[in-house]
C-alpha cells in the first residue's frame, strides 16, 4: 500500500472504523476516504454502486456494521441480520465489480458454535448451533466471510476476513440499552460513584469469561493484514487470554474508584458461557496484542470522561 493509496473505510465514526483511521493517519496515509451513515446508506445497493464508481477506492476496510450487546440483539433480530446481510454484500459484490485491490472484512467471535472448544480455531467455523442471543447477528456475519471466500475462489478477489474478539476503547458506545458489557459497566460505575450509590446491579451470573482487546491494537492488526496477509476463512484477532465478567467488573470498578458492592442478576441472560480466541495463526503469521487490559481501562475511562463532559460522548 503506496501513503497516497486511495483507502475507504467503511463505519470510519465507530469504534473500529474510527481506531483504524488513527492508525491510518499515524502511517501517513493521506487519501482516505469516508461516509457517514447519513451521507451514504450502505444497504443501498445503487448508492453503493455510485459511491465505489465516483471515488473508485483500491482498498477498502469494512469496519461499518448494526452491532449491540445482548439486550440489543435480543430485541431486534431481524434488523441485526438484514442491515448486516445488506450492508456485506454492497460493499464486497461492488468491491469486486470496481476491482478493488483488497479488501479487509471485520466480524465477530460471536460467528462460532456457542459450545465449540476453546480456545476457538478458526476451523470451528459453522460446526455447531449458534449463541440464540446473537444468532441472527452471527448468520450475517458467517455470510460475509462467506462471500469474500467464494469472491477469491470464483473471481481471484484479494478479499480477506479478520474475526475480532469482544472490543473496547475510545469510541465506544456507552448507551446502556445498545452497549456491550465493558463500556456498560464502566458508565454504571462512573455515575453509581458520582451520585454515592451504594450498589451497581450487574445482568447475568459474572461466571461467563470473555476476552477483551483494545481497538487500536485492533487496528494495528488490520493494518497488518491488509499489508501482509492473502488468505480465505477467517482469521482470529485477539489477546490470547480472558476472564470472568466478574473479575473484569471488579477491575473496572477498581479503575472508576467505585467502593460499593457488585450485585449480580443471575436471572438475566449470560450469553455464550466463554469465548476465547486461538489466535497462533495471527501470532505465528507475526501480529500480537500490546495493550494490558487494566491500560486500556485506564485510556478508555479518560476518554469517556472527557468525551462526556464535553457534551459529545453517545449516551
Amino acid at each position: 500500500m503506496q501513503s497516497d493509496a486511495r483507502i475507504y473505510v467503511a463505519g470510519h465514526r465507530g469504534l473500529v472504523g474510527s481506531a483504524i483511521m488513527r492508525r491510518l493517519e499515524s502511517e501517513g496515509f493521506s487519501n482516505l476516504i469516508t461516509h457517514t451513515s447519513a451521507e451514504l446508506d450502505l444497504r443501498d445497493q445503487a448508492a453503493v454502486r455510485a459511491f465505489f464508481a465516483q471515488e473508485q477506492p483500491e482498498y477498502v476496510f469494512l469496519a461499518a456494521a448494526k452491532v449491540g450487546g445482548i439486550l440489543a440483539n435480543s430485541t431486534y433480530p431481524a434488523q441485526f441480520l438484514y442491515d448486516n446481510l445488506m450492508i456485506a454484500a454492497n460493499v464486497i459484490h461492488t468491491a469486486h465489480e470496481t476491482g478493488v485491490k483488497k479488501l479487509l472484512n471485520l466480524g465477530s467471535s460471536c460467528i462460532y458454535p456457542r459450545l465449540a472448544t476453546q480456545p476457538l480455531q478458526e476451523e470451528a467455523l459453522l460446526t455447531g448451533p449458534l449463541e440464540d442471543t446473537n444468532r441472527a447477528y452471527a448468520v450475517a456475519k458467517i455470510a460475509a466471510i462467506e462471500l469474500c471466500d467464494h469472491y477469491r475462489t470464483q473471481y481471484g478477489a484479494n478479499f480477506i476476513s479478520g474475526m475480532p474478539t469482544n472490543l473496547y476503547g475510545p469510541g465506544d458506545n456507552f448507551d446502556l440499552k445498545g452497549s456491550h458489557v465493558l463500556p456498560a459497566l464502566m458508565r454504571k460505575m462512573v455515575e453509581a460513584k458520582e451520585v454515592g450509590a451504594a450498589q451497581v446491579e450487574i445482568w447475568g451470573s459474572g461466571t461467563p469469561l470473555r476476552e477483551f482487546l483494545y481497538a487500536d491494537d485492533l487496528a494495528d492488526a488490520c493494518l497488518f493484514l491488509m499489508k501482509e496477509v492473502s488468505e480465505a476463512g477467517p482469521i482470529n484477532i485477539g489477546t490470547g487470554t480472558d476472564l470472568s465478567i466478574r473479575a473484569l467488573a471488579e477491575l473496572i470498578a477498581e479503575v472508576v474508584g467505585f467502593e460499593g458492592t457488585l450485585e449480580f442478576d443471575a436471572s438475566k441472560p449470560d450469553g455464550t458461557p466463554r469465548k476465547l480466541m486461538d489466535v497462533s495463526k495471527l501470532r505465528n503469521l507475526g501480529w500480537q496484542s500490546q495493550t494490558e487490559l487494566r491500560e486500556g481501562i485506564e485510556r478508555t475511562l479518560a476518554w469517556y470522561l472527557a468525551e462526556r463532559d464535553a457534551g459529545l460522548v453517545r449516551s
